[in-house]
């Protein structure tokens, strides 16, 4: 008999959740990346807990990963239409998220007295304690796995690994997936482990074949794709696609890859994934602390790399001396910052956007830079390959600011050609320019931008520092004039990168007096918020920020179009104080979040409506 209960959706979304050891983040990204091959627009949201790893089957060590799949998809959704729990506090943790009418998936093997203890229920019926208004589908996920590995060879821990991949087949069979294609991706992730590729595969046919067996008693999801553009696609997390960016910038620079840095969450990812790149020519070296990953590259930059360093919000603070040195010395040197939750050690594996204000101006002295940010994993590619080609084409440091949700969140991503891409062209000291009277702070062009002279260039011997140069012959100076002359020209350098950077574009609302304005990983979410309020019959605008200092050239002149700026931000807000401070005539209203996790799509949305109301 054929399941008649079938729903045709847009979008859809799933949350797994179990212990931290149940293999939650790779179920999920195997069914996210099956999704982006069959030509569904992803978008993901892993949620780890804090703790490296509390006790099985508490509160405290539950593991999240939500993902949004189909067309139009900008964010991992609020809530899920279908929620895999492998444990009591699984459900207990996420329930919260499932939609009313959704389906709960559970391990029912897990549910047993001792379970519900470990997770605070005070019943043993945990389904009503909770009140879950759903189609509750009672798995023995345990059991299964077991009978399907019964003649594997595997010990008890080795099967007992499998039942996230059960959990997989099920969910596959559920949004009409082809496991093949998983099997496909277990394949490669188990390529030296034959024995566990065996069993994986074995376990997942056993949960699509389950899906059969209870194919009446469930709904089931078709789900709508769209036209996509031809291409290689991928799914790529924003920590991967920031390392490729750095990659992409290298080749088409000329200038070979050094990233000096040292392991911090959530930035590490990006080290890791640069440190497998020898064969593009790549130096990635971890140091031992986060000063010695600036100063190591901004060795590199003088000796002509694309100099890089990685870090979250506590490790800024620590290159903060360092990155003014590059700052003095007008060396091009690019520093990525992951936010996380603070202050201090705060929440390691959580997001916010709080490091603007250090960004901006966490360093002693008269200290500008470059600061941009990204919007979404992909954007990070993109970001990454910008933030390189402004810190060599303006001889300055870049910070690029992106965050924990979209560092370690991912979407299907185009794989861009080569010739998509521009050329970069640093401004090298040739021997056409090099004379008598050159000097190492020469300023090649209106610009202001100096030349970038490469150690072993013949008569361009020079030396930068961190202390005060004369503006004409670089020679140590502690003249107050020239002190005041070199700080302005500093300025003034970076100030006019806002003509080399894209105009502020805005997804307008003609008859709109409100714009909503954000910056940053939020981008989804208030894209969304803004389309949603626009339909519910609130015309509101959307404009989003990558480029925040210099910001774009226009901007005063877009925010000035309306009697209203809402700017929206997972911190107390920075952004908004930033763009009062610079532009005191607008009428700036604030929404803002510090919760450690990302908006959701109906708190801006009933946010927005109180503010105007």
């Amino acid at each position: 008999m054929e399941n008649a209960n079938v729903k045709t959706l847009d979008k859809v979304v799933v949350r797994f959740s179990g212990d931290s050891g149940d293999g939650m983040q790779l179920a999920g990204n195997i069914f996210t990346n099956v999704s982006a091959g069959l030509g569904n627009k992803v978008s993901t949201f892993p949620d780890y807990p804090a703790e490296v790893r509390a006790p099985q089957g508490s509160l405290s060590g539950v593991s999240g990963f939500q993902v949004s799949v189909g067309k139009d998809v900008h964010t991992p959704g609020d809530l899920c239409d279908v929620l895999v729990a492998m444990n009591p506090a699984a459900l207990k943790q996420n329930v919260k998220f499932l939609k009313p009418g959704g389906v709960a998936i559970v391990d029912i093997d897990s549910f047993k007295k001792a379970d519900l203890e470990k997770a605070l229920f005070a019943t043993d019926k945990p389904f009503e304690e909770l009140g879950v208004n759903a189609q509750i589908v009672e798995v023995p996920v345990t059991s299964m796995t077991k009978a399907a590995l019964a003649d594997s060879g595997l010990d008890n821990k080795a099967v007992m690994k499998c039942r996230n991949i059960f959990a997989l087949g099920l969910v596959c069979w559920l949004f009409d997936r082809p496991v093949e294609s998983a099997k496909h991706i277990l394949k490669g992730k188990f390529a030296k482990k034959p024995a566990i590729y065996e069993a994986n595969a074995k376990v997942i046919d056993a949960g699509y074949d389950y899906g059969h067996n209870i194919h009446a008693s469930v709904s089931t999801y078709r789900i709508e794709t769209e036209a996509a553009r031809p291409g290689v696609y991928t799914d790529v997390t924003g920590n991967q696609a920031t390392a490729w960016g750095l990659i992409a910038a290298s080749e088409k620079s000329g200038r070979p890859l050094f990233l000096g840095s040292y392991p911090i969450t959530p930035a590490t990812d990006i080290l890791q994934e640069l440190a497998k790149r020898k064969d593009l020519g790549v130096k990635a070296l971890q140091m031992e602390d986060e000063i010695a990953g600036v100063c190591s590259a901004i060795g590199a930059s003088y000796a002509g790399h694309l100099a890089v360093t990685s870090t979250s919000g506590p490790g800024l603070a620590l290159k903060s001396e360092g990155i003014g040195l590059a700052v003095i010395a007008e060396l091009p040197l690019v520093v990525i910052d992951v936010q996380r939750g603070g202050p201090s050690t705060g929440l390691p594996t959580k997001t916010e956007q709080t490091d603007l204000m250090q960004a901006l101006y966490g360093r002693n002295g008269e200290s500008p830079l470059v600061v941009v940010a990204a919007s979404t994993p992909t954007d990070c590619f993109t970001m990454a390959f910008e933030a390189s080609r402004i810190a060599m084409e303006h001889m300055t440091p870049v910070i690029l600011l992106t965050d924990a949700f979209i560092g370690n969140g991912s979407s299907a991503w185009r794989v861009p050609e080569a010739d998509e891409l521009p050329a970069i062209n640093p401004p090298l000291l040739t021997p056409d320019i090099l004379d008598e009277a050159w000097q190492p702070y020469a300023r090649k062009d209106e610009d202001m931008v100096r030349y970038w002279a490469i150690p072993g260039t013949e008569g361009a011997a020079h030396r930068v520092g961190g202390l005060e140069k004369d503006f004409n012959t670089g020679a140590i100076s502690t003249d107050p004039v020239n002190h005041e002359r070199m700080v302005k020209a500093r300025r003034e350098k970076i100030a006019r990168i806002a003509y080399d950077i894209p105009a502020l574009e805005v997804i307008d609302q003609k008859d709109s007096d409100t714009i909503l304005v954000g910056w940053g990983g939020t981008y989804g979410h208030l894209r969304t918020a803004a389309t949603e309020l626009c339909k519910e019959g609130t015309p509101v605008a959307f404009a989003h920020f990558n480029y925040i200092q210099p910001l774009p050239a226009n901007t005063e002149e877009v925010l000035s179009r309306y009697k209203r700026v809402i700017v929206a931000e997972l911190n107390t807000g920075m952004f908004a104080d930033y763009l009062q401070a610079r532009f005191p005539k607008l009428d700036i209203k604030r929404i803002n979040k510090i919760q450690g996790q990302p908006f959701l799509v109906s708190e801006v949305v009933d946010s927005v409506k109180n503010i105007l109301a």
